[in-house]
């Protein structure tokens, strides 16, 4: 079995609250099956054994929604600061997770992806329709998250939750999932208006560094050629028409 997926480092100075230091690694799931997934009955055993400031190291490409959900609000009702830091990977349900620190932090080579929802049905067609409810509200949930962090508007956010859409730091940054890049010097640093209340334009959707919808229409628009223009032709019936009438 492989260890636990979190690693606490814990730094204390004399007076001080301790600090603690989380590393979140691998899918999240309800539950575990090989021992390195992460879970919320885990996470909370963890979380509830100290206080102060706690720092989460984000790598994970996302998993079950539903456990993404509790992680998220165990720390958004954690008493004290939380700063998500992505070194890899904050991908789906992982992205839900990382918009509950009160900071957010990205490292320069880091990733984010944000997606709608998807899930298995079997059944009838009552079934698929109660799926696609199903996944429709479950949609409107994340969509909360990422509204209350970035300060989007909701049809922003859906469109770019519909393409499928990648992030790297400074994009995360200027969409507003993410405060400020990791290692950065102050220079050059991205700044996000979106909280402000500033109503954000469509150039604001522009800055995606990968969209899958993109990409499968840039290769449909390849792979279908383009319909040439239909030539306007005289029938021939006609034309020897004219040229009967210029005979006589």
């Amino acid at each position: 079995m492989k260890g636990k997926f979190w690693n606490w480092i814990q730094n204390q100075d004399e007076g001080e609250l301790e600090s603690r230091t989380l590393f979140l690694n691998g899918e999240i799931s309800d539950e575990t099956w090989y021992g390195d997934e992460v879970t919320p009955k885990l996470f909370k055993d963890e979380l509830n054994m100290g206080k102060g400031p706690i720092s989460v190291w984000i790598n994970s490409p996302g998993g079950d929604v539903f456990a993404a959900a509790q992680i998220y609000n165990m720390l958004m009702d954690y008493p004290y600061d939380v700063t998500v830091k992505i070194d890899g990977l904050a991908a789906s349900a992982a992205s839900v997770i990382a918009m509950a620190g009160t900071t957010v932090e990205m490292s320069p080579v880091a990733m984010m992806m944000i997606h709608n929802p998807a899930t298995i049905a079997i059944g009838d067609s009552e079934e698929m329709k109660k799926a696609v409810k199903m996944l429709d509200e479950v949609k409107e949930s994340i969509m909360n998250a990422y509204e209350i962090k970035t300060g989007l508007a909701r049809d922003k956010i859906s469109k770019l939750m519909d393409a499928e859409s990648w992030f790297n730091a400074k994009k995360a940054v200027e969409l507003g999932f993410a405060d400020k890049i990791l290692f950065s010097d102050g220079q050059g640093d991205v700044t996000n208006d979106a909280g402000e209340g500033m109503a954000v334009s469509d150039e604001m959707s522009a800055p995606v560094m990968f969209s899958r919808q993109a990409v499968m229409n840039s290769m449909l628009s390849k792979l279908i050629p383009p319909k040439k223009p239909v030539e306007k032709r005289t029938p021939v019936d006609q034309l020897e028409k004219r040229l009967r009438l210029l005979s006589h």
